[in-house]
């Protein structure tokens, strides 16, 4: 008998699942909780990029960037909420939005909602707003201990309101290259690749740190403060990963959406993993030890190289994407360095680097058209590298862009806050 039921019981709940439709409402409450569980989940990656950037830093800047970082998630929420959903997705004509449509009030969220595609705008909203604030996560770092706080944050209201969503317009909006065909399935260039050209622009508008490159030609490394810190960033970014690629299936209304999404996290996990290993050889090639911080670069390069595509039926193609990210990268780290553009944390390397491997990938493994998927990495360069120099050039010529000799040298902590992360080391 009990074999018996064993056998009858499982067969006829999954034939009745097999057969059974699931309700509107059913689906918009699935897609919903999609939503908002993968945006908590990618809203939790702000604290991965603040760890991380703090275990990179020296002990004299730690406390100036964790304030940037809290401080830039907090403005991408308030300028994207007044301008950056709308210029992103409201009447796209092709170009950009309307900020007629400013997302205001979600009284008729429900009603909306479910004549438009069956999940509610407020969680639509709030999934897209934390990728905003993770394209202005890259430039902090890259920019980190030489850039002021106050111009810093001025720019992270530009890049959320202005920068990030007019390309997003382009793309995820239905603007022209969506019309060309172009596919970022996550944002390997609308997220990575855009946070990426804004943060090469910063650098080599700053300049390198004092005393990081000799008038020789001689490189001198300089070491981060807390290196367990910067690993604790690292997995907390590969955490909420699963999140910004598994969230992005869009729906979760159906079995194939369920089979989908599953099919994007692993792609995702074994990127990462691709990522790290190809890292740590290379690493171990070039200069005959491993190196930490290329390892945790390597799996954040494999991430964001298969984010462009992770919905790969293929896992071991997935893995050769990841692993070919962490290559580049791990490649990209010295060569920046031998053009002198000082980047704290290889965010350059690891997003934009990584970034347009991604998406190129696509072209090669994917669904995607190869020359259309470079016209969008070229367009991402248009768009964000000019509009970036400008209002850089505008902060620096009026408030000022870089600390002072002094500043830097004492450390921004002291200089521009009250409160020193390591009192013991003053």
């Amino acid at each position: 008998m009990k074999k018996i039921l064993t056998f009858l019981i499982p067969t006829l709940l999954f034939s009745g699942v097999a057969s059974a439709e699931v309700s509107a409402e059913t689906a918009f409450v699935f897609n919903t909780f999609l939503f908002v569980f993968s945006g908590v989940l990618v809203m939790f990656m702000a604290l991965g990029f603040a760890m991380l950037e703090a275990g990179f830093v020296r002990k004299k800047n730690t406390s100036a960037i964790l304030l940037k970082n809290i401080a830039l998630y907090s403005i991408a929420g308030i300028m994207f909420y007044l301008i950056g959903y709308s210029l992103m997705y409201v009447d796209v004509s092709g170009w950009i939005g309307s900020l007629g449509g400013m997302f205001y009030d979600t009284a008729d969220d429900l009603t909306a909602a479910t004549e438009e595609g069956g999940y509610s705008l407020a969680s639509d909203w709030f999934f897209q707003m934390v990728f905003c604030a993770t394209a202005i996560s890259i430039v902090s770092g890259a920019c980190a201990e030489r850039i002021k706080v106050w111009p810093f944050m001025i720019f992270a209201a530009f890049m959320t309101g202005i920068i990030y969503p007019i390309y997003g317009s382009w793309t995820w909006g239905g603007g022209w290259l969506t019309e060309m065909g172009f596919s970022d399935f996550a944002g390997s260039t609308i997220v990575h690749s855009v946070g990426g050209w804004a943060a090469l622009t910063g650098c080599l508008i700053l300049g390198p740190r004092a005393g990081k490159y000799g008038a020789d030609g001689k490189i001198s490394p300089i070491a981060g403060a807390n290196m367990p810190l910067a690993c604790l960033g690292t997995f907390i970014l590969w955490f909420g990963w699963f999140g910004f690629n598994g969230g992005s299936q869009l729906a979760l209304g159906s079995a194939a959406d369920a089979s989908a999404m599953s099919i994007v996290v692993v792609n995702t996990n074994i990127a990462a993993c691709g990522g790290v290993v190809a890292a740590i050889i290379l690493s171990q090639l070039l200069y005959k030890k491993i190196d930490l911080s290329i390892a945790l670069n390597g799996a954040i390069a494999g991430l964001v190289a298969i984010t462009a595509g992770p919905d790969l039926s293929n896992h071991f193609l997935s893995m050769i994407v990841g692993a070919i990210g962490g290559i580049l990268c791990t490649i990209a780290i010295p060569m920046l360095d031998k053009m002198k553009i000082d980047d704290v944390v290889g965010a350059i390397s690891a997003h934009l680097v990584a970034g347009i491997w991604g998406t190129l990938a696509v072209g090669i493994f994917g669904s995607g058209d190869f020359l259309v998927q470079l016209i969008g990495i070229v367009a991402a360069a248009v768009l964000v590298v000019p509009l970036s120099g400008i209002f850089f050039y505008i902060l620096k010529g009026t408030v000022g862009l870089r600390v002072s000799e002094e500043t830097e040298a004492s450390g921004l902590d002291s200089a521009e806050l009250t409160t020193v992360a390591y009192p013991e080391f003053k």
